[in-house]
């Protein structure tokens, strides 16, 4: 490019330049397919999404996954566990040990290293008031188990007065209005509901448009996404044995395995500002199995 000619382009430059900057400081993952929540300074947030029915090909509209994220003498240990698929995990088998010492202690440090629950699903984005250029995308969204409950209570309800609803489906479900406020330093879900069933788009058009955007969910179970036991083993050993000095905080480990998007969460601390119990339903239930074993 010649001195004119760069000279001519300056300012389209600088404007290019300056709407990538928004987009890297607007998702710091990496990944635009993911979806995350705002609140503003006093800890609340609002936003109106639709969860979608399973990507073509699929049969289950959300993705489970279990991971670990605790530090130890040697570093962190940030990965995938092969629970999730039904298989040992390394994690689960030194938790298993400490649980059934009959120690306090070992416990205490067993409840550090349990494994957090969370989901994937597809959603559209309704409404994102203080992100409103999401507004009408077809996105990801990861959530715990409290969002995952008023999913099932959707479905599920506890009274007889209450409809069941499909809260996945395009012409029978419904918007789900989220809410988030914090409490106790955590932001809690618990006003989160349901808007009375409708239909998403007004046409069939409209809607297959939308169906056809959705992502894969199966791919978060991939096999490509776990680390072999081995492999788990290995790096466990080092983190708690603390023979590796890690320097590198949680977030530079986290930042070197971002990729373009793959579903492979195995390197993602946990937000700075989740829901204090998004999987203590789960991590009791956990550690009830531990016992037993």
């Amino acid at each position: 490019m010649s001195f004119a000619d760069l000279k001519r382009k300056s300012q389209n430059s600088f404007a290019t330049l300056t709407k990538e900057l928004e987009k890297t400081n607007s998702n710091s993952s990496g990944d635009e397919r993911l979806w995350k929540p705002s609140v503003d300074t006093a800890g609340n947030g609002f936003a109106i999404i639709r969860f979608l029915p399973a990507p073509d090909g699929e049969d289950v509209p959300w993705a489970k996954l279990y991971s670990h994220a605790f530090q130890g003498p040697g570093g962190w240990y940030i990965e995938n566990s092969l629970t999730t698929n039904g298989g040992k995990d390394p994690v689960g088998e030194v938790n298993r040990r400490l649980w059934n010492s009959g120690s306090d202690a070992d416990k205490e440090t067993a409840r550090k290293q349990k494994r957090k629950l969370s989901y994937y699903a597809n959603i559209y984005v309704v409404e994102d008031s203080m992100n409103p250029e999401n507004n009408g995308k077809v996105m990801l969204y990861k959530f715990g188990k409290k969002i995952f409950d008023k999913l099932m209570e959707a479905m599920q309800p506890e009274f007889a007065d209450e409809t069941p609803i499909n809260p996945f489906d395009l012409w029978e479900g419904a918007n789900f209005k989220l809410k988030i406020r914090k409490v106790d330093g955590y932001w809690n879900y618990d006003k989160s509901e349901f808007e009375s069933t409708s239909q998403l788009k007004p046409t069939d058009d409209e809607l297959e448009t939308i169906y056809n955007a959705e992502h894969s969910l199966a791919e978060f179970n991939d096999a490509s996404n776990f680390k072999s036991y081995d492999e788990l083993k290995t790096r466990l050993d080092a983190v708690l044995s603390g023979t590796v000095v890690a320097t590198k905080t949680a977030a530079a480990i986290a930042e070197e395995d971002v990729v373009p998007f793959t579903p492979n969460f195995k390197s993602e601390p946990a937000p700075a500002m989740a829901s204090v119990d998004d999987d203590d339903d789960d991590a009791m239930s956990y550690f009830e199995k531990l016992a037993n074993e």
